[in-house]
């Protein structure tokens, strides 16, 4: 993985990190554009994904960031989970899994180097404007917010919980 020298915590609400307000999204106290805008620039960092040959691909050294649920913050139950990976190159690589569905999905994405935003959405073609975003020293932490943008308008707020290897569900 790259090297920073100020690892950033990623918070999406008002005076956060990342936020919403009147469709205008803000980055760091900065208005950054309208919400599209900035949706279009979360889609694009996470289909940014280099094309490889699969000779490459075999050669890439994985960093595992952890097995994660998705759940809502006060929330202890879910049946989505995500697992992911990270290259030195911050190609990131995973499996989403549904448990009530029974649905698995290859996860793949990016990490920007500048802003340490790491963005990851569905391999397989399915859910094509489900993009879930975080910064990559948020995937470090056993809790961390997520964005979840079901395409332009204002994303959900979700939560990543680390999860043990006890707490892990079998289809993982």
């Amino acid at each position: 993985m790259h090297r920073w020298t100020t690892p950033v915590y990623f918070t999406y609400r008002s005076g956060g990190t990342v936020y919403y307000e009147n469709n205008i999204v803000y980055v760091n106290g900065q208005q950054y554009g309208p919400a599209d805008k900035y949706y279009t620039s979360i889609n694009v960092l996470a289909t940014s994904v280099p094309e490889m040959t699969d000779e490459q691909a075999a050669e890439l050294e994985w960093l595992p960031l952890g097995v994660f649920a998705i759940t809502a913050e006060g929330v202890n139950a879910s049946s989505m989970f995500l697992q992911l990976a990270v290259t030195k190159n911050g190609v990131i690589g995973g499996t989403f899994y549904n448990e009530s569905t029974g649905a698995t999905h290859p996860i793949e994405g990016m990490v920007d180097e500048q802003t340490q935003r790491a963005a990851w959405k569905a391999a397989d073609g399915t859910n094509t404007d489900i993009v879930m975003e975080t910064g990559v020293f948020n995937l470090t932490q056993d809790q961390a917010p997520v964005l979840v943008h079901f395409g332009p308008e204002e994303p959900q707020t979700a939560l990543l919980v680390r999860l043990d290897e006890t707490e892990r569900p079998e289809g993982e």
